[in-house]
């Protein structure tokens, strides 16, 4: 057998013991203390956690956050619920009126004809059917877009030269 044979051979049985002393390792972790940890993990948005033979645990990665070490009689933080503003909160906000003007392509949306000039409209203000309210560039063409009726702007639903999708919807407006 020649020397790089040997060496892969002696690499292989290396790889397979330290399979078995992993699955070792995993059997002494109690099933019920692994389903309450997959709890915890579900329960506290965890994506990572790190369980060593003993039962210790560390928080390597909470979801959307930079990794963390957490010992494991650190106490937990108050459940996601406590943290997010109550579902009856979001209901009791009024419905929204009037009509949405959405763009017709996607691009730039620009408020104004020229960055030093003053915007088409205004919220409070009111339009006439064909007055532009707003400029879409896509592909280098300014595209003028025009309100679609008579009414009063309620609300100005994008910023000055913030990318808009085809659709999205521009200005909510309150026709007369």
């Amino acid at each position: 057998m020649s020397k790089h044979k040997a060496s892969m051979a002696a690499d292989k049985k290396a790889s397979t013991a330290s399979r078995r002393e992993y699955a070792r390792e995993w059997h002494a972790v109690d099933l019920d203390r692994l389903r309450e940890l997959a709890e915890l993990a579900t329960e506290f948005d965890l994506a990572e956690l790190d369980v060593d033979a003993s039962g210790g645990v560390r928080v390597v990665r909470r979801s959307a956050e930079p990794a963390a070490a957490v010992p494991a009689a650190a106490p937990l933080p108050p459940p996601p619920a406590v943290l997010a503003p109550a579902p009856a909160e979001k209901a009791a906000k009024p419905a929204e009126t009037g009509t949405l003007l959405t763009s017709p392509f996607v691009g730039t949306f620009y408020r104004a004809p020229a960055p030093e000039a003053p915007p088409f409209v205004d919220v409070g203000q009111t339009v006439r059917k064909g007055q532009v309210v707003c400029i879409v560039e896509a592909m280098k063409l300014m595209n003028e877009i025009e309100s679609e009726s008579d009414g009063k702007i309620l609300e100005i639903l994008v910023k000055n030269a913030e990318h808009v999708e085809y659709g999205q919807p521009l200005f909510r407006i309150e026709k007369a």
